[in-house]
């Protein structure tokens, strides 16, 4: 079911019923909007402090930059748990999915302070010895379908011109390190990729390539 609400201008006046699946509810956004599958560096940073104030707004904020500041899939940022974060080295241990490259990755300056507060945060809960990084208000892991509702819902906070979903963060990721200048062959590894033509697609589309053409 889609349902357009007269007083809504963005994207998220297209409504889906509860009852579709977060594909089908992706797909459907997708193809109404002919979007593109990336959110910019600063459109993520829009869905971070536009969160609405709630009893879990610290997680979501710190979900969020940690999704994007390593690339995650859901099912990988979901599956975090307390023991792959070195606080006091300001490392993650990353864990790919797809047979991935794993690694150990440097926390990033936003990341390892929202971190640093979500940490002290659920040391004060009552579910603080489960072993996952981030948790439902149950103390469980987090589901893909929560993490979801959690990155739609920043998005209409943000007021995005597109439909936001768990995997823009991925790709902004990919598109953010391309823009750097960052070498190919590092975002593959950095990104978990077996295949390096999954990464040729942040190098080959990055605007700083055609900076030296002139008209």
């Amino acid at each position: 079911m889609m349902i357009m609400m007269k007083n809504r201008s963005s994207v998220y006046s297209v409504i889906t019923s509860k009852k579709e699946s977060n594909l089908t509810i992706i797909t459907r956004l997708n193809i109404f909007m002919k979007e593109r599958k990336h959110l910019s560096e600063q459109e993520v940073h829009s869905l971070i402090s536009s969160l609405p104030d709630s009893i879990n707004h610290l997680r979501n904020q710190c979900l969020i930059a940690v999704c994007f500041s390593h690339g995650l899939r859901a099912s990988e940022l979901t599956g975090l748990m307390l023991s792959d974060i070195n606080i006091n080295e300001k490392t993650i241990h990353i864990t790919r999915l797809k047979h991935g490259l794993s690694t150990n990755q440097p926390l990033q300056s936003l990341e390892y302070e929202l971190l640093t507060q979500w940490l002290a945060q659920r040391h004060a809960s009552e579910h603080y010895a489960e072993p996952w990084l981030f948790l439902s208000r149950k103390g469980g892991r987090l589901s893909r379908q929560q993490i979801f509702r959690i990155i739609r819902d920043s998005g209409l906070s943000a007021d995005l011109n597109i439909a936001a979903h768990p995997h823009m963060l991925r790709h902004a990721c990919g598109y953010a390190l391309a823009d750097r200048g960052t070498d190919t062959r590092l975002i593959q590894d950095y990104l978990g990729h077996r295949n390096i033509q999954h990464t040729v697609l942040y190098t080959a589309s990055n605007v700083a390539r055609f900076r030296s053409i002139k008209l």
